[in-house]
């Protein structure tokens, strides 16, 4: 979704009660390429690292 459309879209997945809850978690950028970034609570960035191992269901 473009970042000028993210906001209309929220508000139309909120108004649906599967989307009461939805949010913007991120967003695409140019640089560093090939990355996921986190945005700590702190503030600071880190690198999320790939995933390491099988992919097994999450059993929860």
């Amino acid at each position: 979704v473009a970042e000028i459309d993210a906001g209309k879209i929220l508000e139309v997945m909120k108004k649906n009660r599967y989307g009461e809850h939805a949010t913007i978690i991120g967003k695409v950028q140019e640089s560093p390429p090939r990355r996921v970034l986190l945005k700590t609570g702190f503030g600071s960035t880190r690198i999320v690292d790939l995933l390491a191992g099988e992919m097994l269901p999450r059993i929860c």
